[in-house]
């Protein structure tokens, strides 16, 4: 039982702890049917209510570094378009070398360090979207992004990282119209 409570979630010990101290009583009447102890089913609600608020939690977060990657990115557009006013190609290619990347992490729902947390998350069972992942709706451990949204915006990624080298506002404007119309998309659900 040790070897068990030592790997279990700290919710679960949480639960543990607190039947431990609950002086829960299993016994019944005899002529009474059996039931679970109604102190079990309250400590396992609260149970729910902390893996709701968790799942709820994490589509909060998962938004708010889509939204933080949309804005760099809007940034990094309004940066390339102003060096290229200005005559600095070269200031012109980074910052639309930037706008490519930062799309290409909001297709992949961020960088590297968010999907080494996705991959815990999927090696402990944990799946956002079980569902809609059997449809085919969402690739596995994706929170916001679908796969449709996923595969535009990693269009736009690779036609941005194209572009980066001869930039023109029209084509940043035509290109970052997609992105936006995806990313508004997302926002909806």
């Amino acid at each position: 039982m040790l070897r068990v409570v030592i790997r279990a979630a700290p919710t679960v010990m949480l639960a543990a702890a607190v039947l431990a101290s609950a002086n829960v009583s299993f016994a019944r009447a005899p002529d009474a049917p059996p039931a679970t102890p109604a102190e079990l089913s309250a400590t396992y609600g609260s149970i729910a209510d902390v893996i709701i608020a968790a799942k709820k939690a994490e589509a909060g977060i998962v938004s708010g570094i889509l939204e933080s990657s949309y804005g760099h990115a809007q940034g990094r557009i309004a940066a390339a378009k102003a060096a290229m006013k200005g005559g600095n190609a070269a200031g012109a290619t980074a910052a639309v070398e930037s706008v490519a990347s930062l799309v290409g992490q909001m297709a992949t729902e961020g960088d590297s360090s968010v999907a080494a947390i996705r991959k815990r998350l999927l090696d402990n069972g944990h799946h956002h979207h079980a569902k809609e992942e059997q449809q085919g709706i969402y690739d596995e451990g994706y929170v916001v992004v679908t796969k449709v949204a996923k595969m535009a915006l990693l269009a736009s990624s690779k036609a941005f990282g194209a572009m980066a080298k001869a930039p023109t506002e029209a084509g940043l404007d035509a290109e970052w119209a997609k992105v936006q119309a995806t990313y508004a998309s997302l926002k909806k659900k």
